[in-house]
């Protein structure tokens, strides 16, 4: 009972380092049949020993089936452990997010006035760039008082725009 916690406390430790080392033995084996899509990957390792080490010792303590039996239930618990890790961070890492706002999505964004904007001068005014409030320096060719309604017609740099006058 002894080495199958150890297995299972060697499993934990495996885990922390993959926390530390994450990717490495993805690296190293990258080249050898795609690295196996990630089945040599430090957490399956980790979830494959740990189950394997403590489902052993549970059947070896709890019950009087023998060292063999302990293998076997270890081997099928730590294969399934190692299984649903790996699909669990294949389906992580297939998980995709919305790019990242771009300045040039300003464009044709309508926002306010927040600091007046002086002819041929700079003002601030505050937009909504992907549901969030964005403070940009302004621009525009005729002067716009705070408060204004205003339209976001090019962007200057990443954190100026050039804008007129909303007229309703």
């Amino acid at each position: 009972m002894a080495w199958f916690l150890g297995l299972g406390i060697g499993g934990i430790a495996v885990l922390v380092l993959a926390l530390i080392f994450d990717g490495l033995l993805e690296g190293l084996f990258g080249g050898v049949l795609g690295g196996l899509d990630g089945l040599l990957s430090l957490p399956v390792i980790a979830g494959f020993l740990s189950m394997f080490g403590f489902a052993g010792a549970i059947v070896s303590g709890g019950t009087g089936l023998g060292a063999a039996a302990a293998v076997g239930v270890g081997l099928v618990a730590g294969t399934a452990a190692g299984a649903a890790t790996w699909r669990f961070s294949r389906a992580l890492m297939r998980d995709r997010t919305d790019s990242a706002p771009r300045r040039e999505d300003l464009v044709g964004t309508a926002g306010s006035v927040v600091t007046a904007i002086p002819a041929d001068g700079y003002g601030e005014v505050l937009l909504r760039l992907a549901g969030h409030p964005v403070k940009l320096a302004a621009r525009s060719v005729a002067p716009v008082a705070r408060g204004a309604e205003v339209w976001v017609e090019t962007s200057l740099s990443s954190t100026s725009v050039a804008v007129r006058p909303v007229e309703r």
